[in-house]
Parts: C-alpha cells; structure tokens; sequence
C-alpha cells in the first residue's frame, strides 16, 4: 500500500478513425503534433506539472509506437520506484482475456493496479486532446464540496454541443442534470473527459457496472448518469483556456495552425507549463541562402532551399530548391522534391514528394469514400507513402500509408479521391 492522494489513469487505448491515415498504423495519442510532440504528451506534462507523479496509461489499439514513446516515463520525471508511469494493456486472466469493452471497462479492469496505490483520488484523462490543465486546482474545487465525481467542462459553439456529455448545473457548480452526446442538447455546457472521482465511490459504481450485462460499460453514458441519478454529489469545474478535442482531420489542421498565429491561442514557449516529450536529438535545422521562411514552427534536423510559410514542419525535414509549402503540417522525415507545391496538406513520417509535383491544388471537391473524415480541402498523405514526379493531387485526396509511385494509377488525381496500396484508385 502506497497510499498516494491521487492517482491518474489516461485512456490512451483509442483507434481515432476519424484522423483516417493518420492513425491507419498508430493510436490516436501517438500522433506528432506542433512539430516536436504527441498528443499524448499534453496530459502527461499536465499531470507532472499538477505534481501527479503516478499515472496509468491504458492502451489497446496499435499499441506499439505509443509504448516506446512513454517507455519509463524519463521525459515527464516519472522513472520513479514509488509512482511512476506503468502501461496497463489488456491482459490475459485466469479465466479468459478480453478487450476493454469501455472507458467505464478499461478502469474496472485495473481495479488492482488502483488499489496498490491506496489513492482516495482518482483523476480519468484522456489521451487526446491538446490542453494545458493544472490539475491540482481541480483536485482542490473537489475537496471543498466534498465531491464523490467532479467533471471539468467548457463552453461549447452550439452547433458542436451533440458531439459532447452536456450538463446543467445549479450557480454554485452543482449537476442535476447530464447527457451524453443528446440530439437536443439544453446547454453548450460539454465535458472535456476528465473526470476526479473519489476512489472509494467509483469502485463501488465499476463494480456494479460490470455486473450489468446491458451497460455500455462507458464514464458518460453509465457511470455519470448512474452516479447522478442516486444523488451522488457531482459538480463541474469550470475550465477557460484553450482545450482541442483533435478527433478530426480539420480540428487536428487548424490546432496546429492555432500555433503559428500572430499572438498564439495556445502558447508552448510558456516557461511556467512546460510540455515535455521524449527528444530525439537532431542537428539545427538550416535555412539555405534561397530559402525562407514565413510564419512557421520549423523543427531541428530541416534543411529548407524552399519556401515555407504558415506552416509545421517536423524534425528531419528537406525542401528541395524551387519547392513551395504553404499552410501544411510536415511530420519527421519527409522529403519535398524540388519545383513542387504544397497547399494545406499534412505528410505523415517519412513521406518522399518528387519533383515537380502539385499537391493540394483544385477544386475543393469532398471526398466521396470518406465524406466525414475529409471534406475541409485538406489532402492528407499516409506515413512512408512515395509520390512520383510530376503528380498534380488536388483537395480532399486521400493517400494511403505505404504506396509506391508504381501504385498510382494516373498523373493528375482529381479532387475528393483516393489513392490505395496495391494500385487502386477510388
């Protein structure tokens, strides 16, 4: 028994289907980010910052490349005996092994890794979403009402409110009244998925829950509601920075835009609320005699003879002479060819653009296989994927992680297309 105060448990597990090719290969949280980091690391640095020294990750989809990321947790001081980072993947019992059938499943199925830790807190994060939170303030609203759940929660646009848990609450910050992703929402009043439960109360509701064989076994869609509707005392903690729930290929676009605006909506040159991550260390970058660049967040290890502007560009990163990028995210390792021009896409790692070629350029046509993943004018172009010269690519094109130049199946790809491993365009 280590009889921690609070300890955090962070769902990592998520596929993120809507990020398409993004997250073909890798979860949701290990998805780079603002040039340097991944998702993940937003909550992690949180939690360190909010002096939580002890954290769960529960992971389940595509696993690999988000465990070598965290590793022992060195780069948030979390390689630590007492506390630490552990990964809690879903596991063989001594019955039979199964997948975590929830957010509500995932934690009940570490009931044991809570219990060692003794906390009489709990704080639920989520893996994916680009925030800076610090959370002992949150603790500490929970405190004063002698809270069994408090819910941290932000205003939303309207017209967004069905996508969220939508709550009413009474002036002092009291819930009576919660749903989960409603038609008709009451309020724009949405929760941002991070939860602080008085441990002793929600392991009795997982327990319960789990028992139901009809339950979703889901924080928003069962816990909370169950919580709510026996008169446990919930509440909401109001948060006003800025919170980004990237699920999408035009919210993760404009995140990363929001950090290369004039007066940055979301700072990380912040010295006071760092945001750590594993740092793979690279010469600097160099910007040749004909290259510039405008407006732009450009990595180590780039070598730039192009033009950049209003753009991200990763670690590793060469833009030939004569190339042209312009309100794009560039991952690590990618190479732009020399001549070509690049308009509001994003490359995954390891991406080859040849010479020559016109990526992004046409009518903003929405792509007719994926209407609810890429429909904003955004091409996306999937990890170690291999564009031939002379390729002119318009908007909302999709291709896939891994293709070669022999896989595409003509030189000028129209608007709203898609192009597949194996040849095949749709």
């Amino acid at each position: 028994m280590q009889n921690k105060e609070i300890l955090a448990l962070l769902l990592a597990g998520g596929q993120g289907s809507r990020l398409g090719v993004l997250t073909k290969n890798i979860a949701k949280p290990a998805v780079l980010y603002g040039a340097k980091y991944r998702i993940i690391d937003f909550s992690l640095s949180n939690c360190i910052n909010s002096d939580i020294d002890t954290v769960g990750v529960l992971t389940q989809y595509q696993p690999l490349e988000l465990n070598a990321h965290i590793g022992i947790g060195k780069p948030w001081d979390m390689d630590r005996i007492n506390g630490g980072i552990t990964i809690l993947s879903p596991y063989l019992k001594a019955e039979i092994g199964e997948w975590y059938k929830g957010t509500a499943n995932a934690v009940f199925q570490n009931i044991h890794y809570v219990d060692k830790h003794s906390p009489k807190y709990v704080i639920i994060l989520s893996g994916d979403h680009i925030y800076k939170m610090n959370y002992s303030k949150m603790l500490d609203f929970h405190k004063e009402n002698n809270a069994d759940a408090t819910i941290s929660v932000i205003n939303v646009p309207w017209e967004e409110a069905s996508r969220y848990g939508i709550m009413n609450t009474h002036e002092s910050g009291q819930i009576f009244e919660f749903d989960e992703k409603p038609q008709k929402p009451k309020s724009n009043l949405a929760s941002m998925g991070v939860y602080i439960f008085t441990w002793e109360a929600l392991r009795e509701y997982l327990i319960r829950d789990d028992e139901n064989i009809n339950s979703s076994h889901d924080f928003g869609k069962n816990i909370i509601p169950m919580m709510l509707n026996e008169g446990k005392s919930m509440w909401a903690y109001q948060f006003s920075g800025y919170w980004r729930d990237v699920g999408t290929i035009q919210a993760y676009w404009e995140s990363n835009m929001d950090l290369i605006s004039r007066v940055p909506e979301f700072n990380l040159f912040d010295p006071a609320w760092k945001i750590y991550t594993s740092n793979h260390l690279k010469c600097a970058h160099y910007i040749a005699p004909e290259g510039s660049v405008k407006k732009s967040i450009i990595a180590e290890g780039c070598m730039i003879y192009g033009k950049v502007k209003n753009s991200v560009i990763f670690p590793g990163v060469y833009i030939d002479k004569d190339a042209e990028v312009e309100d794009s995210i560039i991952m690590t390792d990618s190479v732009i060819g020399s001549n070509s021009i690049i308009k509001q896409c994003i490359t995954g790692e390891g991406v080859k653009i040849g010479s020559n070629v016109k990526l992004g350029i046409g009518d903003n046509i929405p792509n007719e296989h994926k209407p609810s993943i890429y429909y904003s004018g955004i091409s996306v172009v999937g990890e170690n994927a291999v564009v031939p010269d002379n390729t002119k690519i318009g908007k909302n094109v999709v291709v896939d992680s891994h293709v070669e130049a022999s896989d595409f199946c003509a030189t000028n790809i129209e608007s709203g297309k898609s192009i597949l491993k194996g040849g095949e365009c749709e």
